[in-house]
């Protein structure tokens, strides 16, 4: 075979393909099941053991090296095709998701592994230089490899969603079969079935991609328990809106973010509680907040800026066009004396220089890396930096009933910072018994308080009992530790939670 250049460039295709089905499974089971480092770790670990059981059953293929090479860029392409509708499936219908999981990234990662060896037989068998053909075809692999890799988080997953990625990344390795099967006819048996086999997979991924928006609607629809009336995949995050009668709730990667029927208890004793405290109100920074809630209640205060600052800006676009949470949160993101920052709130403290009243970190649960940094001993040194020496921290930290130990690691990591801190919570029904941590450089006076702006929720008279624990919510009190970025010991406290209440 004096021409391979065809199948080197094959391998640019496979081995890209092979990468986006690692971050598909490993994306998808995140998102299904939380615990990010563990769904990328199991998923990374055992691909690379199934790619090593695929490269030890190639040593059989004795015969026919081209048939085999092509069924088995057919086998990649269906199962990759289909791996995050099997992944939502199984979530939805079966007990047992892990079971799936684990079969879809052994079955994918075993034909990855063959396709390597085999292209490599494949050439050698035609007395090619194998030194300059070994040393090709695993630059393009590795090559093909960081394409994928940077296209998945940057392109694919933003633009067209987990179902379109999958089908359209199962198409690229049926597009592989393909040029195999038509540019070495002469070198496959029955070339003219593998034809009609190879063209009918590329219309049924075709059909797959078309239809990928309906797939989406009917998994959502059953993912959540109440209708699906928006939904985007932004460069960032999966947001979605669900709507029940007058229950219109905000998803974010699966997790509520508020129910309209009771979110005004959670956003009350999040931004009054500070606020009644406080000495001054005139600059207030919250971190997270892009539904825009908090600063509806901040806006009630005359006289007071709202630095917000929210990594997502599509998240910020959404929530001010959408015409029934921008109701729900009195157009607060288009007012005047709110100052929008879309950026990583870490790295917005990092380079911050002014000095704030009252900071409200109202970010979402430290269920990953990314977020985990977020409830730092640094991240709190960091907003104690921003803070004016007599002001008020505010921090959203979980229920401290049904993820104790999560709740005072909060707790004990702005202790450690030398903060002075006042732990509170509250029943909110979309959410459960949930909590807060005050913390300020100066002592804390929680027992008296005088509200002087509308609320629904809130009293002078209720305010004090709400930081009062029963026994059962100071369990893990003792036993907690301090949240580190060396030690990120709260997604581990986070992650059990969510497994012993599931």
């Amino acid at each position: 075979m004096k021409n391979y250049k065809l199948l080197i460039f094959t391998t640019l295709i496979i081995s890209g393909c092979s990468m986006c089905y690692e971050l598909i499974i490993s994306a998808v089971s995140s998102y299904l099941m939380g615990d990010t480092t563990l769904q990328y770790s199991i998923t990374i670990g055992l691909y690379m053991c199934a790619m090593g059981l695929g490269s030890y059953i190639s040593k059989y293929m004795k015969k026919n090296l081209f048939n085999c090479f092509v069924i088995v860029e057919i086998g990649v392409g269906i199962f990759g095709g289909i791996s995050a509708l099997s992944l939502f499936l199984a979530n939805l219908y079966l007990e047992s998701y892990a079971i799936v999981m684990y079969a879809e990234i052994i079955i994918i990662g075993t034909f990855v592994g063959i396709e390597i060896p085999l292209l490599t037989r494949i050439i050698e068998e035609d007395n090619e230089n194998l030194r300059l053909t070994l040393s090709s075809l695993f630059s393009i692999d590795y090559i093909g490899g960081l394409i994928g890799s940077i296209a998945f988080p940057l392109i694919l997953l933003p633009q067209l969603g987990y179902f379109s990625t999958a089908f359209l990344t199962g198409t690229m390795n049926i597009i592989a079969a393909t040029l195999i099967v038509f540019r070495y006819k002469d070198r496959i048996k029955n070339a003219p079935v593998y034809k009609a086999i190879v063209c009918s997979l590329l219309c049924i991924m075709a059909l797959g991609m078309f239809f990928s928006e309906n797939i989406s609607n009917y998994i959502e629809n059953g993912l959540y328990r109440d209708n699906v009336i928006y939904s985007e995949q932004t460069k960032y995050q999966r947001v979605v809106i669900t709507k029940h009668r007058d229950d219109l709730r905000l998803y974010i990667d699966g997790n509520v973010q508020f129910c309209s029927l009771d979110e005004y208890r959670y956003h009350e004793a999040l931004v009054h509680i500070p606020m009644s405290i406080a000495k001054k109100h005139d600059n207030v920074l919250v971190l997270g907040g892009g539904d825009g809630m908090a600063a509806r209640e901040l806006l009630k205060y005359e006289n007071t800026h709202i630095t917000l600052v929210d990594l997502d800006p599509e998240m910020i676009r959404i929530c001010s066009e959408n015409p029934q949470i921008s109701a729900l949160n009195n157009n607060s993101l288009t007012n005047d004396r709110l100052t929008i920052i879309n950026t990583d709130a870490y790295k917005f403290l990092e380079d911050n220089t002014a000095k704030y009243d009252v900071i409200i970190v109202d970010l979402p649960d430290p269920n990953n890396d990314s977020l985990n940094k977020l409830y730092t001993n640094v991240f709190y040194r960091l907003c104690a930096n921003s803070l004016t020496e007599d002001g008020i921290i505010n921090v959203q930290s979980i229920s401290p009933y049904y993820a104790s130990k999560a709740f005072w690691c909060i707790n004990k990591t702005l202790e450690s910072e030398g903060f002075n801190t006042a732990p509170y919570h509250l029943q909110v029904p979309a959410f459960g018994d949930w909590g807060f941590n005050l913390a300020s450089k100066q002592e804390l006076d929680t027992t008296k308080f005088n509200f002087n702006v509308e609320t629904k929720y809130l009293t002078n008279d209720n305010a004090p009992a709400m930081f009062v624990f029963g026994k059962d919510e100071l369990s893990g009190k003792e036993t907690a530790n301090v949240n580190s970025l060396s030690k990120p010991v709260l997604i581990q406290y986070y992650s059990d939670a969510v497994r012993n209440w599931d």
